[in-house]
């Protein structure tokens, strides 16, 4: 984990300071790409930073003239502990000025930047990137000497050789991503199927079909251990399979065997009806394929594997449907606030994506790691996230304890995806109108009373729920409620549902109206609520009836005043977060105007970002971006095998946002309340 900032540094416009050197820099696309290659090349490649060097000169001699020649590298590997001269060269990296240089352009493309390095024997291993698209090549000398130029799909890490790396195949171990590898690797799959694949329409779902296959292929690991079997991986690509059409063949009949098995498999038989294929060409699937194959899916954390899944979603479903997702941010200010723990029953009945699903479930997997390793430090509770141990608990937690409803079938699907990613607990999503439950037409209505029921069971509680719904629906059994209501005036609710509300008998149509009375029915009494709220709801003279009645059926825990950026560039609306307490029946018959109670109450200023969605890092008085320094601590593995903690200064900018010091100060506010 990341120690506390040690010293501020002030930074100008469009600044950043390199992580090679501590040098100020000009914060330029092709800067920004060479940093992200830094840390690759430190964090998942185990090269150290005292072994790179930036802007290196490389010299060598062309094999066809016999001239001296030299290029610029804009970032060159060394061998451990030698001098920085071409001869000690082990990798170069190339950086393009920005993405829209093309891998294939002519004089700043792969092979002009690369090749004389790597066939003239300066170096053995490059790559070449634009900030968006990967390419690695490999200098193989044959038996008679000469040399050819080879691409390859990954290059060899730190004290490993080619030889190796092509022999591990299936031993091969993926790697933990560092910085925003992931998202960009989700985003050049995606771009990869719908430019080269001619499947726009479907580019999202056949990328998921493959990241599916990813996960279930990691979570044999896991599950094939409990039954003692030894299982070898099938979802990896070697670095030269992608070059031949037997190769591709190959790739694709291993990768469209787990997709066959998967869907009969019990994590997954519930989310496919069993006709679909994977349509790539075996092209296409060796390409993502091999981009999906480096890393592991379940060792990189939720907010890394949220934000790249979230990337894919929302430029295809949410944009479709005009919907928006709920700022990661945000939903993790609300699950921080309400603290569910590892006895605590979750729903989310507007659950999209499956965004403050999958929070709450990685803030109770680290809650769960805590308790069975309190001794630890961060960097190595780290580690153990997802460990067997923890996996499991967590598996049991989210296959009874957390609920998702959303009235899109593809959501559902997305939503469910989500939750695999992130511990499981997909069986929960259901395709319902949350408004309409427990009546509605829906498929999965009959089948989430059981579900919630089996919950209730299990934690032993049905004296806790809300009675006066029964045993056979979902009504009055759950502990937290998380939740951001679709709102707007295109948004209808029809007015035989509208009609079952007591808000809705009031004169109110609108659905974030009547979603705050469906989340109390939902709700035990005791339960609480996060929810996201316009703020013509708390404020406006027309709906004085709406915030009576929430005052009469619950207790008012806390409200925080969103600003407008918030949401932006997504949709402009004014919104606040508004937590609450579902009262029991007695304490209803109270007169609530007449309560006398502490409210905690925030403004928040700052979430991080501009209207444009441009981000906004904490500044001096002067208007200077502030730079601070820390130490950079993560878990590698050495020569040996054997677990090391890495450390190296790295200086950063901090997002200007100040939900996370409303959410701390909440707790502190809830603890001079007990």
């Amino acid at each position: 984990m990341d120690n506390i900032p040690e010293k501020e540094i002030v930074l100008g416009e469009n600044e950043l300071v390199c992580l090679l050197t501590g040098r100020v820099q000009k914060a330029t696309d092709k800067e920004q790409t060479l940093q992200q290659m830094i840390a690759m090349m430190s964090e998942e490649y185990g090269f150290a930073i005292e072994d790179m060097e930036r802007d290196f000169r490389a010299r060598y001699t062309d094999t066809d003239t016999g001239n001296e020649r030299s290029l610029r590298v804009d970032l060159a590997v060394f061998q451990t502990g030698r001098a920085h001269d071409t001869a000690n060269l082990e990798r170069v990296v190339i950086v393009a000025k920005d993405s829209k240089v093309k891998a294939s352009d002519k004089r700043a493309g792969v092979t002009a930047t690369l090749e004389p390095l790597l066939f003239n024997g300066a170096c053995l291993y490059g790559c070449w990137t634009n900030g968006e698209d990967l390419h690695y090549q490999y200098a193989n000398e044959d038996e008679w000497g000469q040399t050819t130029v080879e691409d390859v799909s990954d290059f060899p890490a730190c004290g490993q050789t080619m030889e190796e790396l092509e022999a591990q195949g299936d031993r091969s171990v993926p790697r933990k991503p560092a910085g925003d590898s992931l998202v960009k690797t989700f985003r050049r799959c995606h771009d990869y199927i719908y430019g080269n694949e001619g499947m726009k329409k479907t580019a999202f779902w056949e990328l998921l079909n493959l990241i599916f296959c990813k996960l279930y292929d990691e979570k044999r690991r896991y599950s094939d251990a409990r039954e003692g079997i030894s299982y070898r991986r099938r979802y990896w690509v070697g670095v030269k399979e992608q070059n031949s059409e037997e190769g591709r063949r190959t790739v694709a009949e291993r990768i469209k065997g787990i997709f066959e098995e998967l869907k009969e498999s019990r994590t997954f038989s519930d989310v496919f009806d069993g006709s679909e294929q994977i349509m790539l060409s075996d092209r296409g699937i060796a390409y993502v394929a091999g981009e999906l194959a480096k890393y592991s899916f379940l060792d990189a954390t939720v907010d890394v594997k949220g934000t790249a899944y979230e990337t894919i979603v929302s430029n295809t479903l949410k944009q479709e449907a005009g919907q928006f997702f709920t700022p990661r941010n945000v939903i993790k200010c609300m699950v921080q606030m309400l603290d569910p723990g590892p006895d605590t029953c979750i729903l989310d009945p507007a659950c999209g994506s499956g965004g403050f699903l999958v929070t709450a479930l990685d803030h109770v997997r680290r809650k769960m790691a805590q308790r069975l390793w309190p001794e630890l430090d961060e960097v190595h509770l780290d580690s153990r996230m997802n460990s067997p141990e923890v996996d499991e608990m967590v598996r049991n937690y989210a296959e009874t304890m957390v609920f998702g409803f959303d009235f899109d079938p593809d959501l559902k699907k997305a939503a469910r995806m989500n939750m695999v990613m992130a511990g499981d607990g997909h069986s929960n999503i259901y395709n319902i109108n949350s408004l309409e439950y427990p009546q509605g037409s829906k498929p999965d209505k009959a089948l989430i009373g059981a579900a919630v029921m089996r919950s209730v069971e299990l934690r032993d509680c049905a004296a806790e729920c809300d009675e006066q719904y029964g045993e056979d629906n979902a009504l009055g059994k759950f502990d937290m409620v998380f939740t951001n209501p679709p709102f707007g005036t295109k948004v209808e609710v029809e007015p035989d549902i509208v009609s079952r509300y007591e808000l809705g008998l009031m004169g109110y149509r609108a659905p974030e109206v009547l979603f705050i009375e469906a989340c109390y029915n939902f709700l035990k009494p005791g339960g609480k609520m996060a929810i996201v709220l316009p703020d013509g709801i708390l404020g406006n003279p027309n709906t004085e009836p709406v915030r009576l009645w929430i005052l009469k059926h619950f207790r008012l825990l806390a409200s925080v005043d969103l600003p407008v950026e918030t949401f932006l560039p997504q949709v402009g609306v004014q919104a606040s977060l508004l937590f609450l307490q579902k009262k029991t029946y007695s304490e209803q018959l109270s007169d609530y105007t007449k309560e006398d109670y502490d409210i905690f109450m925030a403004i928040v200023e700052h979430v991080g970002k501009d209207r444009r969605g441009v981000p906004i890092y904490v500044r001096d008085d002067d208007g200077a971006e502030l730079l601070f320094e820390r130490t950079k601590r993560w878990l590698a593995s050495d020569e040996n095998g054997h677990e090391t903690v890495r450390s190296r200064k790295v200086f950063e900018k901090r997002l200007d946002d100040d939900l996370p010091r409303v959410a701390d100060e909440y707790l502190k506010f809830m603890e001079g309340q007990a």
